[in-house]
């Protein structure tokens, strides 16, 4: 959630920064969350997967990130029509998203780390009722 946050002051702080020396302290935010990105979604979310099934659930989670990457890319010239000449307005707008979504991780809970199980462990024991 802070990375997250962190991530998202820095972009909307773009807007308001007047002296390029400054922008560097908005990057660190940005690189603190891009950091978290790239690493806690599959943490999380490899502590509720079947361990011989990991390869395949990461791979399906993986086109869920890659997925909205293509569109957006595909579909970057609504930015210009929804913003015109004010591109910043794009950055502001990804910056309040990355806000929302810090907010929204408080709702998420990592089953492994909240119950004190270790990975693969839950799947371990449940496979002893089949």
């Amino acid at each position: 959630m802070i990375c997250l946050v962190l991530g998202g002051l820095g972009l909307v702080s773009v807007c308001f920064i007047t002296d390029p020396h400054y922008l560097l302290v908005s990057m660190i935010g940005v690189g603190v969350a891009w950091a978290s990105i790239l690493s806690v979604p599959f943490a999380m979310l490899a502590g509720s997967l079947p361990p011989h099934k990991m390869g395949y659930y990461m791979g399906v989670f993986n086109f869920f990130i890659v997925i909205p990457q293509i569109v957006a890319a595909l579909l970057g010239f609504l930015v210009k029509s929804f913003f015109g000449d004010g591109p910043i307005y794009a950055v502001m707008l990804g910056g309040g998203s990355m806000i929302l979504a810090g907010i929204m991780c408080l709702r998420v809970t990592d089953v492994d780390d909240y119950m004190g199980i270790k990975p693969g462990e839950l799947y371990i024991h449940a496979s002893w009722h089949d």
